[in-house]
Order: structure tokens, then C-alpha cells, then sequence
């Protein structure tokens, strides 16, 4: 726990959201024994909602463990919040900028420290039109093959019943179960002592995402697609389609960023 005003506003968040969310959500949790009570760990999410990080807050913090957040840069731009955000030892994303390295030295700093960071490996919520994990960004496997932290997948279920993306329509009545589940650490064994190359790191990155969606499948009872949602693929077939579009792409946006996830949907 952080001294000063950071205690403070620990304890005004914790005091308030956590009442809160006991209240608005039922709760079938599971796995959370995978996550170890202390030592730099990354916590690897799917995201489907704009209230996942409030649930996997709840979740990471009744595992007994201090929730961090990659969040993106603008919210610590917002008076009140951004203060707050930052006072409970958020940290931020500059995404498709020169500051971007700066996100990557910070969650470092934060594992090496004892930190929990929970990263979205996607980077947004999934495009895909079934829910299931997209490919993703390759930052939670630079993250975890630069300091050796463990990587927690984590899927979840329900969250997108009550907020559904890309809406902001609140829908907490009746009030919904949500499903999460914590599996053992990603193996990323192959991958010691490489050079972070584009390939190794795709590679640790397709493996992390294999992991939340095996156990997302257990979460619904349900049969994973063999291939992950490709959004960048998915626009660029859209665009050619249309009349007098030929064979070029659309640029990439910053969805498409390769590096990182974060908070944000």
C-alpha cells in the first residue's frame, strides 16, 4: 500500500467500488489460486465490455492482490479522475507514440517492484462478432520475457450483458452472473534467452492468447474457433470490397498497433 494521499484514495476506492460491485453482479469465480499473493505477476484478461476492468479489478483484488492497470493516457488528462487514477498507482499508455516506450519501462518497474498488472492483450474490446479472443498486440510477452514475471490468463463471461461494447447503455437489472476463471501460469519456457524478435514475440503472444481462450471455451461450455478474429484482416477485405478500392488497404489504425494492450476499449 502506497503512503500519503495514495493511502487515502486506496481506501475511498476500495470502500466504495467494492460494496458496489457486490451488489450489482453475482459472482462464479474460479482459479484464483493460480494467482500468487506476492511478486511481480502480469494478469492476462479477454475483453468483451467497458465494465471488464471493474470486474477484473474486484477479481484481482479479492485474490488479495493490488490491481494495475495499463490505462490509456487520456484518462489521466481527465480532472478528478485522472488524479485519482494515477493517486492509486495506475499507469498510463501513449499508444502509436514516441512515449510508448515509457509504458513499457513503467509496467517493468511495477513487476520488478511486486506489482500486479493486469494488461488486455487485444488492446480493445474483441471485434469478433461470437465474443471469442482476437489476435493481439504483442506486449504482454515483451513485458513477461523482459522481466521473467509470470503470465495469469484469465477469462471471463457475462460483463458484456450488462455494458455491452460498443454502447454505453447500462443494464445492471436483473442482475447477472458473471463468470470468471484464472488458469496456471502461460509456459513460456521456449522462449527463454531469445532475442525478442517480431516472430518470437508473435509466437509467446499466440500462446498467452491460447491459454484465455481454451479458457474461455470451459467458461461457456462452448467450442473455440480454430483461428482468432484478425481485425486488421477483416478491414482490409471490407475496404477492398468496396467499388473502386482495387487491392489497397486501409492504413492501420490505432486498434491495429502492434505493441500494446491496456484498460482501454
Amino acid at each position: 500500500m502506497r503512503r500519503g494521499h495514495s493511502a487515502l484514495w486506496h481506501f475511498v476506492v476500495v470502500g466504495i467500488l467494492r460494496p458496489l460491485l457486490f451488489l450489482l453482479f453475482k459472482r462464479d469465480w474460479r482459479g484464483r489460486e493460480h494467482i500468487p499473493r506476492e511478486g511481480g505477476v502480469i494478469i492476462a484478461p479477454n475483453h468483451m465490455s467497458w465494465a471488464d476492468p471493474l470486474v477484473m479489478s474486484h477479481f484481482v483484488y479479492e485474490s488479495r492482490r493490488w490491481p494495475v492497470f495499463l490505462a490509456k493516457a487520456a484518462i489521466f488528462k481527465i480532472p478528478v479522475i485522472g488524479y485519482i487514477v494515477r493517486s492509486v498507482g495506475q499507469i498510463p499508455v501513449y499508444r502509436d507514440r514516441a512515449e510508448a516506450a515509457l509504458a513499457l519501462r513503467d509496467a517493468e518497474k511495477g513487476l520488478k517492484d511486486g506489482a500486479s498488472v493486469i494488461v488486455y492483450p487485444e488492446g480493445t474490446c474483441t471485434r469478433d462478432p461470437d465474443l471469442w479472443p482476437m489476435t493481439a498486440k504483442t506486449g504482454v510477452a515483451r513485458l513477461a520475457l523482459t522481466t521473467g514475471a509470470p503470465v495469469i490468463p484469465v477469462a471471463h463471461w457475462g460483463c458484456q450483458h450488462v455494458l455491452p461494447y460498443p454502447t454505453k447503455r447500462f443494464r445492471p437489472f436483473p442482475r447477472k452472473t458473471i463468470k470468471v476463471l484464472a488458469g496456471p501460469p502461460v509456459d513460456l519456457s521456449a522462449y527463454d534467452g531469445k532475442p525478442l524478435t517480431a516472430e518470437v514475440l508473435r509466437n509467446a503472444t499466440a500462446d498467452v492468447m491460447a491459454a484465455i481462450t481454451e479458457l474461455l471455451g470451459e467458461v461457456r461450455g462452448e467450442t473455440p474457433p480454430k483461428e482468432p478474429y484478425d481485425m486488421n484482416k477483416a478491414r482490409a477485405e471490407k475496404f477492398a470490397k468496396r467499388p473502386g478500392n482495387g487491392s489497397a488497404e486501409p492504413a492501420a489504425t490505432k486498434d491495429g498497433a502492434e505493441e500494446w494492450g491496456g484498460a482501454g476499449a
